[in-house]
């Protein structure tokens, strides 16, 4: 997507509505790129109109970042860019204009290189492969969250293979212009079984990893408070054959051991701000070795606040308003975006002691290696 559609005068319908308490939503097919979700919430919003003004391309010029000038470049293996922030609306609230184009005009600026737009449900998928068919350096997942298992899958086998089938078409679809990058976000997660309980996310998961070997597709994993059981079930997933793609466990936040288990199986451990929280967390961090190291924001989520442990290390700030006194041209407090992956390398590197630049290379190298669709992109 060039500079110019991003900012013409363009007019998107966009119909909206909500059938699951985990928050996926369908699109009209009217609409020319979707911008929405949220990570299980109920939101119910009217069809409304969003325009992109002239104002907003004015603004460009003031898209800030204080920080050292570099010549590197990053890629963000993980964004939530279908997230209602997005679109202005916070917890039901809307507070300003829809202004995913100026937060991805904004990563273009701040030296991203590529972006993967991650999806939980068959729905967000399907949204997340027109928006990354919408700019050459935009890829995506498809896939199914685990605490979207029970609500997605239904309660029947038929309804479960009707389910896959359609995924498998999404992905069979993605695969022809290589949008398509990973399997995912498919995983576990013990955190949150009022969503969804433990069996029903293994049955999710394994049956997503028995597609996942049919397209050959790498993961993109989650892992929440599982102990061993993600490990215990990718063990026996890579048993069975060795030479099958690998995969990157987002947004690792658990121990050393746990990641080191992970890396024997040959997958790569994502750090985002939830994975810099705590002295524990960047001890952890620090023993990851950059060879096996992704950087990701899981932006609009896990920011670095100025409590966590690493956020002395940051260098890089951006002109930043809160969601009511919203401002084009300004990030959103609480609100991460693709941009502030520069944050997450700078907190890396300042633990590991290197330089900025190794982190971010080495994060690219690796994010290559593994979703090698994007290279030739």
């Amino acid at each position: 997507m060039n500079r110019g559609f991003l900012f013409a005068r363009a007019i998107f319908w966009i119909n909206v509505t909500t059938h699951t308490s985990a928050g996926a939503r369908h699109f009209s097919p009217t609409a020319t790129f979707v911008v929405n979700k949220s990570k299980n919430t109920r939101t119910t919003r009217k069809s409304r109109r969003f325009q992109t003004s002239a104002s907003a391309a004015d603004t460009i010029g003031n898209m800030s970042s204080t920080s050292p000038s570099s010549s590197y470049s990053y890629v963000d293996i993980g964004a939530n860019l279908l997230d209602d922030m997005y679109q202005g609306n916070y917890r039901g609230k809307e507070r300003h204009e829809a202004d995913l184009p100026s937060v991805l005009e904004r990563a273009w600026e701040n030296n991203l290189e590529r972006i993967i737009i991650t999806a939980g449900t068959l729905s967000e998928a399907k949204d997340a492969l027109k928006l990354a068919r919408t700019d050459h350096r935009l890829f995506c997942t498809a896939g199914v969250h685990p605490t979207r298992c029970s609500s997605e899958f239904g309660d029947t086998e038929d309804s479960w293979n009707a389910y896959m089938e359609e995924l498998k078409d999404i992905i069979q679809d993605g695969s022809v212009d290589g949008k398509i990058v990973a399997m995912g976000e498919l995983g576990l997660d013990y955190a949150r079984l009022h969503f969804c309980d433990v069996e029903t996310q293994k049955k999710g998961l394994r049956r997503q990893l028995d597609l996942a070997k049919e397209v050959q597709l790498p993961l993109f994993l989650h892992n929440r408070d599982t102990g061993s059981d993600l490990l215990d079930i990718l063990k026996e997933y890579y048993a069975e054959d060795s030479t099958r793609p690998g995969g990157v466990v987002h947004s690792f936040d658990d121990t050393l051991e746990l990641a080191q288990q992970f890396m024997d199986l040959g997958l790569y451990i994502g750090i985002n701000g939830c994975s810099l929280k705590t002295q524990d967390n960047l001890d952890v961090v620090k023993e990851i070795p950059l060879d096996k190291l992704m950087i990701e924001t899981d932006c609009p989520w896990c920011d670095i606040r100025a409590t966590h442990a690493g956020s002395h290390h940051i260098q890089t700030k951006f002109s930043t308003k809160t969601e009511k006194k919203y401002e084009a041209g300004c990030c959103v407090k609480g609100r991460y975006e693709p941009c502030h992956i520069q944050q997450v390398a700078e907190v890396i590197a300042g633990v590991k002691k290197i330089s900025v630049e190794e982190v971010a290379r080495a994060s690219k190298e690796n994010a290559y290696s593994l979703f090698q669709k994007m290279v030739s992109a």
